[in-house]
This record gives C-alpha cells, sequence and structure tokens, in this order.
C-alpha cells in the first residue's frame, strides 16, 4: 500500500464521479455519515446542499468535519480530508448545477438541479489530508 500520496498522485480518481461519505457530527457528538456528490477543486471538496439539510445544521453548530472518496475495485485509491468546513451561498446554484451534471449527464443534471434546488455550498479543505492507494498490489499495465 502506497500511503502519504499527494491528490495529483492518484490519476484521474478526484475526476470521477464516485459519491463520497461526508462526516458531521451530531449533538450527542455521534457522527453521521452522508452520501454526496462532490467536486474536487483548488485543494479541497465542495459538495452542494441545503440551508435546512441535516448536516448543514450539524456543520452551523461544529463546522468539523471529514469527507472521504475511494474506489471500490483495485487499485483501491482513496482520500480523505479532515478539517473545519465553511458554509457559503454564494454561487451555490452554478456549482450545484455543475456537479450534479457531473453525476447525472447534461440533462438530467438540470432536471436535477431545478427539482432539488441547492442553496448551500459545503466546503472542505484540508487540516488532515490521508492519500493511498494499492497500486503495487495491483498493477495495471496500462499506467
Amino acid at each position: 500500500m502506497r500511503k502519504n500520496l499527494r491528490p495529483d498522485q492518484l490519476d484521474d480518481l478526484l475526476e470521477r464521479p464516485i459519491v463520497a461519505v461526508l462526516a458531521t457530527r451530531r449533538p450527542d457528538d455521534e457522527l453521521l455519515l452522508s452520501p454526496v456528490w462532490h467536486e474536487w477543486q483548488d485543494g479541497g471538496f465542495t459538495v452542494a446542499s441545503s440551508w435546512d439539510d441535516v448536516k448543514v445544521r450539524h456543520l452551523r453548530r461544529d463546522p468539523r468535519a471529514s469527507i472521504v472518496v475511494h474506489e471500490s475495485s483495485p487499485p483501491y485509491r482513496g482520500l480523505e480530508v479532515r478539517g473545519v468546513a465553511t458554509l457559503s451561498k454564494a454561487g451555490a446554484s452554478e456549482t450545484a448545477l455543475r456537479i450534479a451534471i457531473r453525476y447525472l449527464g447534461e440533462e438530467g443534471g438540470r432536471a436535477y438541479a431545478y427539482e432539488e434546488p441547492d442553496d448551500v455550498l459545503i466546503r472542505v479543505e484540508p487540516g488532515v489530508l490521508r492519500a493511498w492507494d494499492f497500486v503495487d498490489e495491483y498493477p495495471d499495465p496500462e499506467r
């Protein structure tokens, strides 16, 4: 297992529409794990949501968050970011549309963004970043 990798050493992992998992803290300090669509840009994850969503309510109270995205097939690349999340409404509609299109394609993404409008962006930048892969154990002749 290769550890301590940089995000740019994970090839196309962060460009692929893989559902990530966002961890937020409940009021009793237990974790809520939420599957989320995401966008990796400028060294952090952006997730679109709505202001009254439970994960956003958690982050308004306690901004600590973790997000992980990983492959479920070899070479099992992955990236975890732990940090303090910020919430912003600026550019939320445009970013939510871009993320929806990434996961559902042009037509489906536009329909989803219209029916499920998101009005806040969750931004998680690394306080701690952990990246790994198993390329050495599962060599790919095309890499």
